[in-house]
């Protein structure tokens, strides 16, 4: 009977870093992608950048803070890179459109989010796997 209570214990404590790891990575690429399109912004009011550059640019934004998200989030974890990546990545890119059309005052739901998930999950999972296998000093 202890060993079932032991097992379940030992379950709930190897499970609860990687949820809150997941929490914080989604946390902070959403911050990071916010400062970053907000710089991005102000970048495009005051220079004569062409909007044609708008896309690809958001795009990067979007890789960049995936990585750090991932990174950051990972940074003392050693395994499950590839699902809790992909988790981040997924999570962040479903929050990011939530919290970007809110601030655009509308919902549009197209082919672009679809991609914009599945580009932001694959990242997502790449990145994890780098970060579980870099060698932790």
């Amino acid at each position: 009977m202890k060993m079932k209570a032991r097992a379940k214990t030992m379950k709930e404590k190897n499970t609860s870093p990687i949820v809150g790891s997941i929490a914080k990575g989604t946390l902070i690429a959403l911050c990071v992608s916010l400062i970053l399109v907000l710089i991005f912004a102000f970048l495009l009011k005051f220079t004569n950048i062409p909007d044609t550059i708008i896309s690809p640019v958001n795009q990067i934004i979007k890789g960049v803070s995936i990585f750090l998200g991932v990174f950051i989030g990972l940074k003392k974890s050693k395994e499950l890179g590839l699902v809790s990546g992909l988790l981040i990545g997924f999570i962040y890119t479903f929050l990011a459109f939530l919290v970007f059309s809110i601030l655009a005052g509308s919902f549009s739901f197209d082919v672009t989010l679809l991609t914009d998930i599945v580009f932001g999950a694959i990242i997502g999972a790449i990145c994890g796997i780098i970060c579980v296998n870099i060698k932790k000093k």
